[in-house]
């Protein structure tokens, strides 16, 4: 080997190995933790909502991630809508695969998840429903989710925003979640 194909060798050996000590540099200065939340005020009394949202199943009513997949392949374990119970799903590219599962619940107010991930890639995030009482008959819900990113998949926060698309879901879902729970009572009014 000529002494300049060496030289051209370690010098992009080299560049290699910048780069890579740039990336898992960059993966620990870059913030790794995210959160998002999104409320919405239902005109409804608390525990009718309260009551409504702690089943997982029925989330694929509201939900946009179900939606999106019409082919998605969902199953429960444990009792819906009591701490353990889970709701794991299988589905398009879109969709992916993961499990939810309720790790916490405090009557009337908050149900909390923990959400497992595992295709496209595997994390694991929290995420988190509460009712609060606006009135007599009206009920602010708040839907939210945060974690943290494993490095050096965090450095994906730098390009996507990722609030701003999971937030855009919960919203959503926020209005699907209204327009079911408010169309019930004007169906029941109208004797149906």
């Amino acid at each position: 080997m000529s002494t300049n194909t060496i030289r051209v060798i370690k010098f992009i050996a080299l560049l290699l190995g910048g780069f890579i000590a740039f990336i898992f540099a960059a993966a620990f200065i870059v913030d790794n933790e995210f959160e998002t939340e999104r409320s919405i005020i239902i005109d409804k009394p608390v525990d009718v909502v309260f009551e409504h949202i702690r089943y997982l199943r029925n989330q694929n009513n509201y939900s946009v991630w179900v939606q999106r997949d019409p082919d998605l392949r969902i199953e429960y374990r444990g009792t819906d809508g009591e701490v353990g119970a889970v709701s794991a799903w299988e589905g398009n590219e879109e969709a992916g695969a993961g499990e939810q599962e309720i790790v916490a619940i405090s009557e009337g107010e908050r149900i909390d998840f923990e959400l497992r991930f595992f295709e496209p890639f595997e994390s694991s995030s929290n995420a988190f429903k509460t009712t609060e009482a606006v009135s007599e008959n009206q009920t602010r819900v708040t839907w939210g989710m945060y974690g943290t990113m494993p490095r050096p998949l965090n450095l994906m926060l730098l390009f996507m925003n990722l609030e701003e698309a999971i937030g855009n879901d919960y919203e959503i879902g926020l209005q699907n979640l209204k327009m079911i729970l408010e169309e019930s009572s004007s169906a029941e009014a109208d004797g149906n």
